[in-house]
C-alpha cells in the first residue's frame, strides 16, 4: 500500500489544512495511507519581531521545502497567502483546494465593527497590507503588531493588549471560531491578501505525488490564485508588501480587484476583468495599472 507524507507547521490550522487534504486523498484513493511530519518552521520560532523584518511569510515554509528535497516528506501543505510569488527551482503547485472565505475577520471583545472603534483605539494585525487599509479608514488607529498562531492572538485579545485584532476569517472558521467574528470586514476596508483563504499542495516538480494531487485541484481556484499571483509577481511583490489582489469568477470571466498602499494609509486601486484563460496577462495588466499610479513607491516606502 502506497504511503505519502505530508510537511506541515505544528500550529492548529496548519494541522487541520494537513489533516484536511489527507482526508481528501485518502476518500479519493482508497489504496493510499497518508502520514503528517509536523515541522517547527522559523517563521513559528521567531516571535518577537515582525514578518517584516525578518523576511517575510516565506519563512514558513523554507523547513517544509527542505523536508521535500531530503526525502522526509513527499508534499507540503500550505496557506497561499504565505507562499511567495515565485517558487524555487525544481518545486511545484500541484493542487489548490476550493477556496474558503478570503476576507479578514474583525475580532473584539467590547465592539462589534471597526467603525465603532473608539479614537485611538489599539488594533493588533503584523499584516502590511492590513495595516495600510486600516490607517486608510481610520487614520486614528493605534496598529500594534500581533504575532504567533490564531489561538495566541486571541488570548493577547482577551488579556487586554488590544481592543481588537484582524485575523483570517478562513481560519478561524476551520477551527470552530467562527463566533469570534464580529464582522467581515467588506473590500473597500480590507481587500484580502494574495491567495487568501486556498489551501495549496507543494512537491517536487515530477514526483510521483503530483499524480495523486491532481484530482484534488480546483480550477476556480487555480485560475483565480494565477491572476492574483501574477500581479504580485510583476510587481516584484513580497509577502511584505502592502498588496491586496483578489479575483472571483463568473462563469468564464475573471474578475480582479488589487491595491497597494504604505503604512500612512496611502493607496491605489484598479480593477480590470476579461476571459479567464486569460489569467495571467489579466493579473499581469492590472500590475501595469497600479505601477502607473506609483504602486512601487508605495510599497517601498516603509524599507526607506
Amino acid at each position: 500500500m502506497p504511503t505519502l507524507k505530508i510537511a506541515t507547521r505544528k500550529s492548529p490550522l496548519a494541522l487541520w489544512q494537513s489533516e484536511h487534504v489527507a482526508a481528501q486523498l485518502t476518500r479519493l484513493h482508497h489504496d493510499l495511507t497518508v502520514e503528517l511530519v509536523p515541522i517547527v518552521t522559523e517563521g513559528d520560532r521567531i516571535l518577537d519581531r515582525s514578518l517584516a523584518a525578518v523576511g517575510g511569510k516565506g519563512l514558513f515554509i523554507k523547513e517544509l521545502e527542505t523536508a521535500l528535497l531530503e526525502k522526509r516528506a513527499d508534499l507540503a501543505v500550505h496557506s497561499m497567502k504565505d507562499v511567495p510569488a515565485q517558487l524555487p527551482d525544481g518545486f511545484e503547485i500541484a493542487a489548490l483546494l476550493e477556496r474558503a472565505n478570503p476576507w479578514d475577520a474583525f475580532v473584539s471583545n467590547r465592539y462589534s465593527s471597526l467603525n465603532d472603534l473608539p479614537q485611538q483605539a489599539i488594533v493588533g494585525t503584523s499584516s502590511l497590507r492590513r495595516h495600510a487599509q486600516l490607517i486608510h479608514c481610520r487614520p486614528d488607529l493605534k496598529i500594534i503588531p500581533l504575532r504567533g498562531n490564531v489561538g495566541t492572538r486571541l488570548a493577547k485579545l482577551d488579556g487586554g493588549e488590544y481592543d481588537a485584532i484582524i485575523l483570517a476569517a478562513a481560519g478561524l472558521e476551520r477551527l470552530g471560531l467562527a463566533e469570534r467574528i464580529r464582522q467581515v470586514l467588506p473590500a473597500h476596508q480590507s481587500l484580502p491578501a494574495v491567495g487568501q483563504g486556498i489551501v495549496g499542495v507543494e512537491v517536487l516538480a515530477g514526483s510521483v505525488a503530483a499524480a495523486y494531487l491532481k484530482s484534488l485541484n480546483n480550477q476556480d481556484a487555480t485560475d483565480c490564485l494565477t491572476a492574483e499571483r501574477a500581479v504580485a509577481f510583476s510587481l516584484g511583490a513580497s509577502c511584505t508588501s502592502a498588496l491586496a489582489v483578489y479575483a472571483t469568477v463568473d462563469q468564464q470571466t475573471l474578475h480582479v480587484s488589487a491595491m497597494a498602499g504604505d503604512l500612512h494609509g496611502h493607496l491605489v486601486r484598479a480593477h480590470i476583468h476579461g476571459l479567464r484563460t486569460d489569467a495571467f496577462e489579466l493579473g499581469r495588466d492590472i500590475a501595469q495599472q497600479l505601477k502607473a499610479q506609483n504602486a512601487l513607491e508605495l510599497m517601498s516606502a516603509h524599507e526607506r
